[in-house]
């Protein structure tokens, strides 16, 4: 997708790098191949590499996909403690010898501590430039009321996704608007079922990930794609007018929330720079479902700061 244009644009050649680690080497080899083999007229270069140092080299975009993976019996602190040793090792990287401007979006999961980690070991970059993917939330979010209602998913809008990339997230209909016809209606009115929005559609959002898992015994790989293309795109071209998307971002505290955690919000982006959406009313129900992620979020970051600081 990238390669295609269809993030940075059609006109903009790219030049990718690939990092893996070492008993990947040949995987990545035949990636490589693919890649080749697709005849790519924006693809100039492609570079392979087990070093960080090669692959932050002069980047202005970096998508970190790769994280240590929760396995069955692993309590959350020992995949924290795995998470930190490999978002130092790329915060490091980054800070080093990536562009001081560069567009981080951390897909690799817990994701949102993730993201504060690899900020905390870069600390010439701008904490903005650091990132986690909810993308992938708001856009099965969205999916979920467009079919709900039976418009195409593009005339749903403004679906919001609040918090942690986690079983806590807080998809929020509330300020969702979807075109019927001609016109702008909210989502609760077109939907016209409240109890559905306050149950069954946040249960099904928050744990699509494990039901795309149980169905294909393998988490979700092309609608995350999707996802990380659709964030690092508006990211860098920004939102049209009355138009907000979700991203995990480093919390200024708006909205009650704890600072200093990487916090899904709605954002608007323009020139590359997203700014959290002020002035939303929040009503007692999205208060509680706020809170909770953002006690998960507290906890996480404890927990990955305490493994830093005895670094």
């Amino acid at each position: 997708m990238i390669a295609r244009g269809e993030v940075f644009g059609k006109d903009q050649p790219l030049i990718l790098h690939l990092l893996d680690i070492p008993p990947m080497v040949d995987v990545l080899e035949g990636v490589i191949m693919e890649l080749t083999d697709c005849a790519l007229p924006l693809l100039r270069n492609v570079v392979p590499t087990t070093d960080p140092a090669v692959a932050f080299k002069d980047v202005a975009a970096a998508f970190l996909v790769g994280a240590m993976p929760r396995r069955e019996g692993m309590e959350r602190k020992d995949l924290l403690s795995a998470n930190v040793k490999i978002f130092k090792i790329q915060g490091q990287a980054l800070d080093k010898y990536a562009n001081k401007d560069v567009k981080v979006l951390v897909v690799g999961n817990p994701a949102n501590t993730n993201a504060a980690v690899c900020a905390y070991y870069a600390p010439t970059i701008p904490r903005e430039n650091f990132t986690a993917m909810t993308r992938l939330d708001q856009n099965r979010a969205q999916a979920q009321i467009a079919s709900k209602v039976g418009v195409p998913v593009a005339d749903v809008k403004n679906v919001i996704i609040w918090g942690n990339h986690s079983s806590t997230q807080f998809p929020d209909a509330n300020h969702a608007v979807v075109m019927i016809g001609n016109t702008e209606k909210s989502a609760i009115e077109t939907v016209g079922d409240a109890e559905y929005l306050k149950t069954s559609f946040i249960d099904v959002v928050q744990k699509r990930g494990a039901t795309v898992i149980a169905a294909r015994k393998m988490s979700s790989a092309m609608s995350a794609a999707k996802a990380a293309c659709d964030h690092m795109h508006d990211w860098w071209f920004g939102t049209p007018a009355g138009k907000f998307v979700s991203m995990g971002v480093m919390s200024d505290g708006s909205y009650d929330t704890p600072k200093d955690v990487v916090y899904s919000f709605p954002v608007e982006i323009k020139n590359k720079q997203w700014k959290i959406v002020q002035g939303l009313p929040i009503n007692d129900f999205a208060k509680s479902k706020m809170a909770l992620t953002s006690k998960e979020l507290l906890e996480e970051k404890n927990e990955a700061m305490a493994v830093c600081s005895a670094d």
